[in-house]
């Protein structure tokens, strides 16, 4: 069977109060269409995509797909006034190829940015068995019917009840059959391709597939807000064991500039480029009195480091203070230094690596914390700091996307590092995260094509 992944955006946002649909607005640096677009993209499951789009923005469309190199969107189909004007479209594209029966139709809200794989996989899988498949999850807020005057008529029982999502798989010829048999009723009305199945193919089993509380659908102008957060906190699982022949390899040409290389996770990382005799220039304030929060001190080590080599590829920047302490016991001597070097350090050291990334169309990686996503008592200038980190990373990685740059954050859990030990003494071993298991996760995700990404590194 042939998975065509088929991503239904053709809305025009009235309800958002937008000036632009919806799935053009930009959250976490893209797109909502291009997150969606990407899940898809990934997917082994799916062979194929096609986009309905609302006519006004076709052209979008088209230049997203190509600066992005999305292979797999085949199809940029014109959408209507109407949902069904939209499933109709992708039907029709489909109906006279010359395997059309051997096509399933994967229908997905373009503004459900957050679907999973495994849930694409769930629904390709029950296409095996069933022709006609729905994504839901359980209610949990009592359903109530209502009556023309507001007053209640029904309290359905809770533990049958499911609020439906998307993708909604389909064999091709079961979706058309039931369309064909749906034009010809004059009250014909429909918002959900399951709904016209179930109405004009009684006969047909809809199996419901297991969806996420994540799946959200951007409608409202408060699902942007909603959204923003999700993005904020969706990690990117990221844990190789090791890096393989092909990935030393590749980084065999390359030059990493590192900051904060003299210890903990900085001088892990580079003791692994070392010992696969990759290029890396280590800077700190221990071993080179480099200073990320000096401007000067980044301008002169990243000059060095090109006037050596020719070029920089990756720069990395480790350097941090962690400071567990009451915000009223520091002078504002210590809160100045935590700040210049937590955050304006990060910044100096991006802002002066961007000539040379943009030249390479290289990599920035910068480092947060797991205590970024709620800020924590004795944290409050380290938390605050490494959530600005997450922050920065995504708006600087939709400023430089356009330039060829990627931008990730890693986000390890509790490290065994120098720094830790100072301020936590000796924990158990088996609490912490090898530094050098996060000096390898860097490595890989420098060798990635992530952008934007918080990405979660743990035991």
């Amino acid at each position: 069977m042939r998975n065509i992944g088929v991503l239904l955006a053709g809305g025009n946002g009235n309800r958002l109060g937008a000036n632009k649909p919806k799935q053009l607005i930009k959250v976490a640096g893209k797109s909502i269409i291009e997150h969606t677009i990407e899940v898809f993209q990934k997917s082994t499951d799916i062979s194929e995509i096609a986009i309905v789009i609302n006519p006004l923005y076709v052209s979008e469309i088209e230049e997203i797909v190509n600066k992005n190199s999305y292979n797999k969107v085949k199809k940029i189909l014109q959408g209507g006034k109407e949902r069904s004007d939209s499933s109709l479209a992708a039907i029709h594209a489909y109906e006279l190829e010359p395997d059309a029966d051997q096509i399933n139709l994967v229908f997905h809200d373009a503004v459900r940015p957050f679907l999973d794989l495994s849930t694409i996989s769930s629904v390709v899988d029950a296409l095996k068995t069933y022709n006609a498949i729905d994504v839901a999850i359980p209610a949990t807020d009592t359903i109530i019917e209502v009556n023309n005057d507001n007053t209640i008529a029904k309290v359905p029982q809770r533990d049958t009840l499911r609020r439906g999502q998307t993708p909604q798989g389909f064999k091709l010829k079961t979706i058309r059959n039931a369309y064909q048999k749906a034009l010809n009723d004059s009250q014909f009305k429909a918002t959900d391709d399951c709904g016209v199945v179930l109405k004009y193919l009684p006969e047909e089993p809809i199996f419901v597939v297991e969806g996420s509380e994540t799946n959200i659908k951007v409608t409202y102008e408060i699902d942007m807000f909603i959204a923003d957060k999700l993005f904020q906190l969706k990690h990117l699982d990221y844990s190789p064991t090791q890096l393989s022949d092909e990935q030393i390899e590749k980084l065999k040409d390359k030059v990493v500039v590192i900051f904060g290389g003299s210890y903990g996770i900085g001088l892990d990382i580079v003791n692994l480029l070392r010992e696969n005799r990759i290029i890396v220039e280590s800077f700190s304030r221990s071993a080179t009195n480099t200073n990320v929060k000096n401007n000067k001190d980044v301008i002169a080590a990243l000059r060095k480091a090109y006037e050596l080599h020719g070029r920089i590829d990756y720069v990395i920047n480790t350097a941090a203070i962690l400071n567990k302490e009451p915000l009223v016991n520091l002078d504002f001597e210590e809160v100045r230094e935590i700040i210049d070097v937590n955050y304006m350090g990060m910044i100096n050291v991006a802002k002066e690596s961007f000539k040379y990334l943009q030249e390479s169309r290289g990599h920035l990686l910068l480092y947060t914390s797991s205590s970024y996503t709620r800020g924590r008592s004795s944290y409050s200038l380290y938390s605050s700091t490494k959530a600005a980190a997450v922050n920065f990373t995504q708006a600087i990685a939709e400023e430089w996307r356009s330039f060829g740059i990627r931008v990730n954050c890693i986000n390890p859990e509790r490290t065994k590092t120098p720094m830790r030990i100072k301020h936590f003494g000796i924990e158990p071993e088996k609490s912490l995260l090898k530094s050098e298991d996060v000096a390898l996760v860097s490595l890989n995700t420098l060798l990635s094509d992530f952008t934007g990404q918080v990405i979660y590194v743990k035991k």
